[in-house]
């Protein structure tokens, strides 16, 4: 499980003629991230978080640059304060947009994490925990392409750690692909990433 890392895909955001403080802050951060500038980003995310006390999307992101920068961290410290953080984030949006089962991928992430780094000290705690996370998300929202594709990558990561076979989850890779062909998120910031690596998961599925 250690070696199981997880890639976010990056999008580039449609500027427009006139955009709101919002949506420039927005733009920024996220071309921070894609700058490899991760801390920055995940700052500018919270300080755009304070001045939309009513959005959950700019505390999602900012979670999830904490989150997806630890896979692989070898560096307890770093990787304990990185998560803590990204939980705090990751419980104030869910204050915000209860029952949002992208906000649930995201935790389900998160535990992942720390699976990630130690499976012999919180693997036996928190799988239960990430395959419930799924379980919910996919209630909420059964066509959430990333919900499809996690809940199959978190599967196969787990076949691997117990050296069974990955081949029966290609077919939910394979589904969360065709239904990326035909999601639109809500706006421009709203998630819409994962489909590169379910691509990149399904060419060696089986294998």
């Amino acid at each position: 499980m250690k070696h199981f890392i997880f890639f976010t895909t990056l999008w580039i955001v449609t500027l427009t003629n006139a955009q709101s403080n919002y949506e420039q802050g927005m733009q920024k951060a996220f071309q921070l991230w894609g700058e490899n500038n991760p801390v920055g980003a995940a700052n500018l995310f919270e300080r755009i978080a304070k001045a939309e006390p009513d959005n959950w999307l700019p505390l999602y992101y900012a979670a999830q640059v904490n989150i997806v920068t630890v896979f692989g961290e070898t560096d307890q410290k770093k990787l304990t304060t990185q998560l803590k953080k990204a939980q705090d984030l990751i419980n104030d949006a869910t204050a915000i947009s209860k029952n949002n089962p992208e906000i649930l991928v995201l935790q389900a992430l998160l535990y992942t994490a720390w699976v990630a780094f130690d499976g012999a000290t919180y693997g036996m705690s928190l799988s239960g925990k990430v395959i419930e996370l799924y379980a919910k998300a996919e209630m909420l929202a059964p066509n959430n392409p990333r919900v499809v594709y996690c809940k199959a990558e978190w599967n196969m990561g787990s076949a691997q750690y117990f050296k069974q076979d990955t081949t029966p989850f290609c077919k939910e890779l394979k589904r969360s692909i065709e239904l990326f062909a035909n999601f639109k998120p809500e706006s421009a910031f709203h998630p819409n990433w994962g489909k590169d690596r379910a691509e990149t998961l399904l060419q060696s599925c089986g294998k």
